[in-house]
């Protein structure tokens, strides 16, 4: 069994009077219990605690704060020099602070490979850091320590970074530990796919936790038995509220199993207590994969409901924040009625995350070089797994967010969001360009969305820009009632899917589009006049096909007169993904018949000379 790193903290401007038992003594009266001994040097000590939320806590409790013999004291992580490298951590964020702005303000100083959430009971947000590079981590912290974001001032340090001492395991040691995760491959090895883990999130009303654990735990040792699953009830977070969550791991089937007996329980216990008379269901649902299950003009909830005999609510948009970015599934009816609704609930919501996990794979593939984990896009984008939680009992794991990462080695079912919100797997990305190609797209967005994508004083645009690392500009409106815009990004591949990503993402945010439907844009990209055959195809084979691959609607407009470059427009319309992969398609196809030009202008003269 791996053992648990301890926190070790450095305490400094310590006074010469200063004792070990001080410091016991200190630590003692403020609810900071030390794990081992106070190791006292000539004006600084060293302690030890067992996890990041105590170490944290003691920081922020201590650190300039304290007088110890007239003397303030300091309080940060002990880090030796040599693990001083990529991985920091910010304290004292905001809460209500969006993603967008946090990982638009880190992008600034470097590549950022993953930022991840530190579950702690602070009332404001903290999150480890890794950047690409230590330079980049040095300049983060000497640029971002003491920032002021409304009336929060940063606190950043540096964590240590294993990496830098210890390589990496061997390959096949990921194996270990994974047995009750890794389900879908067989224990011969073999090369059968192995199913995504895609957890189910219920709440529960606290008052009926005590009912589900059971006796000494007998009940969900049952429970978690007979489903064959893992059930994490998050009992220490949100202290005093009046729901619970509860992650549950395991098949389709597990887990709609252990939903349906923690309904019963709960309602039999509400019936022997009469303290409710029908209770719902709660199922918690990453706000990017909620616009699926809803499905067009609502059709598909319309359609489970009818199916079910249930009635199902979710709740608004505007209850999103830093901690929270799932929405909550109500379904109302019969215990059997919300155990066949959560059937149909969660089929939906693991097509729409599996195919977000191939949409990214087919991105990384089409973009060589892209480092789909510095986009950032996905806060608003992309789903993600909950961090890996401890054993029942164990301290809560951190709640469900897009960029929580868990502390073991990977399984093979993150691995596939590893090169999204981790450091990407070896060999993801192998080929870098050094120099690529500047692309202009033109990017069609409502006339009333202008504002929210300028922004206060420009600020917004200005940030996505420097961000995506594009040029970005509005152009002029065409007449006074004009229904759209046209956004103009010019950069290379990445910066290109960075900006449109953003833009998609900031529309769906300011719900600029029906909460029932997905955000689909059109965009326009210029071809040579002499390519645009070929992406049309004979009796317009090649576009069917595009269409049909990328699942975006692909329009190659006729008798087109060529511009002053000799290139005519081809429209795209889609969701994100789907425009993304149809651009690349198209720039692939434009890239092909390039080189065949040049070949053919380059050997041209050969031929002749040789006759």
């Amino acid at each position: 069994m791996k053992r648990r790193r301890m926190n070790k903290l450095y305490i400094g401007n310590l006074s010469p009077a200063a004792t070990a038992d001080d410091l016991k003594q200190l630590f003692g009266e403020r609810k900071l219990p030390l794990a081992g001994q106070v190791l006292l040097k000539s004006g600084y000590a060293f302690v030890d605690y067992p996890d990041q939320n105590w170490a944290i806590r003691a920081i922020e409790t201590l650190s300039g704060k304290v007088e110890l013999h007239g003397k303030v004291m300091e309080v940060d992580y002990s880090v030796p020099k040599k693990l001083r490298s990529r991985k920091i951590q910010i304290r004292n964020i905001p809460p209500h602070l969006q993603w967008e702005v946090l990982d638009g303000l880190l992008a600034q100083y470097g590549t950022v490979e993953n930022v991840e959430q530190v579950n702690t009971d602070t009332e404001t947000a903290v999150v480890n850091v890794t950047y690409a590079t230590k330079e980049e981590a040095k300049v983060a912290i000497e640029k971002l320590s003491g920032h002021q974001f409304e009336n929060y001032s940063f606190k950043i340090s540096y964590i240590p970074d294993e990496e830098v001492s210890s390589p990496p395991p061997p390959q096949r040691s990921r194996r270990g530990g994974h047995s009750s995760r890794e389900r879908g491959s067989s224990p011969g090895g073999s090369s059968q796919p192995k199913q995504l883990d895609f957890p189910l999130r219920m709440l529960v009303p606290t008052q009926f936790v005590g009912a589900i654990i059971g006796k000494e735990g007998l009940t969900i040792k049952n429970l978690t038995k007979q489903t064959q699953s893992k059930v994490d009830i998050h009992r220490k977070e949100n202290a005093g509220a009046a729901e619970k969550p509860i992650t549950i791991h395991a098949t389709p089937e597990g887990c709609s199993e252990a939903c349906r007996m923690i309904l019963d329980i709960m309602q039999k216990e509400a019936d022997e207590t009469k303290s409710a008379e029908e209770i719902p269901l709660k199922i918690l649902a990453h706000n990017s994969l909620v616009g699926r299950l809803i499905g067009k003009e609502g059709r598909n909830l319309k359609k489970i409901e009818q199916d079910t005999g249930t009635k199902i609510t979710i709740s608004p948009l505007q209850d999103l924040t830093i901690y929270n970015p799932e929405r909550t599934i109500t379904v109302k009816g019969s215990t059997e009625a919300c155990s066949n609704a959560e059937v149909e609930i969660m089929k939906k919501l693991r097509e729409a995350y599996e195919n977000d996990v191939v949409a990214v794979n087919q991105q990384a593939n089409l973009i060589p070089g892209l480092n789909l984990s510095a986009l950032g896009i996905f806060s608003t984008g992309l789903s993600m797994l909950p961090s890996t939680p401890g054993a029942r009992g164990a301290a809560a794991a951190a709640p469900y967010h897009p960029f929580a990462q868990s502390g073991r080695r990977r399984t093979s079912s993150s691995a596939y969001l590893s090169g999204l919100y981790g450091t990407p797997p070896p060999g993801t990305f192998p080929h870098q360009h050094p120099l690529p190609e500047q692309e202009v797209v033109n990017l069609f967005i409502p006339t009333q969305a202008v504002g929210a994508i300028i922004g206060k004083k420009g600020q917004h645009i200005k940030q996505l820009a420097r961000f995506a690392g594009a040029s970005i500009k509005i152009a002029p409106a065409e007449g006074p009632d004009a229904s759209e815009r046209m956004v103009i990004i010019t950069g290379p591949p990445e910066a290109q899917f960075k900006a449109q990503g953003r833009i998609f993402g900031k529309l769906k945010e300011e719900n600029f589009f029906n909460p029932k439907e997905e955000v689909k844009l059109e965009a326009h990209i210029k071809v040579p006049s002499f390519a645009a055959g070929r992406v049309i195809g004979k009796g317009g084979k090649t576009v069917n096909e595009l269409q049909n691959l990328t699942s975006a609607e692909v329009i190659v407009p006729r008798d087109q007169t060529p511009d002053e470059n000799e290139e005519v427009i081809v429209k795209i319309i889609g969701h994100f993904f789907a425009s993304q992969t149809a651009q690349r398609k198209i720039r692939e196809i434009v890239h092909q018949v390039k080189q065949q030009e040049q070949k053919h202008a380059q050997g041209a003269p050969a031929s002749q000379h040789s006759k």
